[in-house]
């Protein structure tokens, strides 16, 4: 069933709504490009998103709603990147997509290089994890965020045992996701909670649910994160699922999840003001 999902997902975003502007990037990539309803007279922060779908489903068109909230709300452009996927496109093919996207946002006229953050959910807040990972190595541009939407962190999540009612994601899907996104590459190297220094990254904001199964990786993540020195704000959700805030994004708790990434965002803007 893999390919009529990544057909079917991929179907979206074929015709870009008039207020999206659709870029090209190396490889065949692309990002699509969200400014803010008032952009400022000089030049704006900005945010890079990276879409989930467990590094082998998805597209960016699928968060084109959720992009044009950030940009209103935090009055910044927002690109949100189409990268490669696995199986197709091993590691680290959907990586160095998001490094493209990453470099040429901060090239973009009216981005402020300075005041960029990177994130995404699932999937993607695992590219964005690794993202920021290699900001830190090259240190070309350098993230004042790293927003970690219930990030898909640790291949090692896939050994855990399949008895429990995880909605959405569970061991078996993790493990697929995890075998095609890494090919043959070394886990040690491709995989974001297996780095062993996290000192010099960028802050980070990490939510995650309680009934996620990325739950205890995401916030054994932010503790060693914190134990790195970086500082990390998590939000845990009681009783919510992998992606409960897509679902059902009227809620009291999501609009109050969607609420805490915006202020985290606005403090690290701020900062580097």
């Amino acid at each position: 069933m893999l390919p009529v999902l990544q057909a079917l997902t991929g179907m979206q975003g074929r015709r870009a709504p008039a207020d999206v502007e659709v870029l090209g990037l190396p490889a065949g990539a692309t990002v699509r490009v969200f400014r803010p309803p008032n952009p400022p007279i000089d030049t704006a922060p900005a945010l890079l998103w990276i879409h989930g779908g467990g590094y082998v489903i998805g597209s960016a068109a699928q968060d084109d709603r959720l992009c044009r909230r950030f940009s209103a709300e935090l009055g910044a452009t927002v690109a949100s990147v189409d990268y490669r996927l696995a199986p197709q496109h091993p590691y680290p093919a959907a990586l160095e997509d998001c490094w493209a996207a990453l470099t040429r946002l901060a090239e973009l006229p009216g981005v402020d290089p300075a005041r960029i953050a990177i994130g995404g959910a699932s999937a993607g807040g695992g590219l964005a994890a690794a993202l920021a990972q290699w900001a830190a190595d090259r240190g070309d541009v350098s993230p004042v965020l790293q927003l970690l939407v219930y990030p898909m962190l640790d291949d090692r999540s896939a050994a855990l045992p399949a008895n429990r009612g995880y909605r959405l994601w569970n061991p078996r899907s993790n493990q697929f996701g995890w075998s095609s996104y890494l090919g043959d590459a070394d886990p040690q190297v491709a995989v974001p909670a297996r780095r062993a220094d996290l000192s010099g990254l960028a802050p980070a904001w990490i939510g995650v649910g309680t009934l996620d199964l990325f739950y205890d990786e995401d916030l054994a993540y932010a503790e060693r994160l914190r134990r790195a020195g970086v500082p990390c704000e998590v939000e845990t959700v009681p009783g919510a699922f992998h992606g409960f805030d897509l679902l059902m994004p009227k809620v009291a708790v999501s609009r109050a999840f969607f609420a805490s990434q915006c202020e985290s965002l606005r403090n690290a803007f701020g900062r580097r003001a």
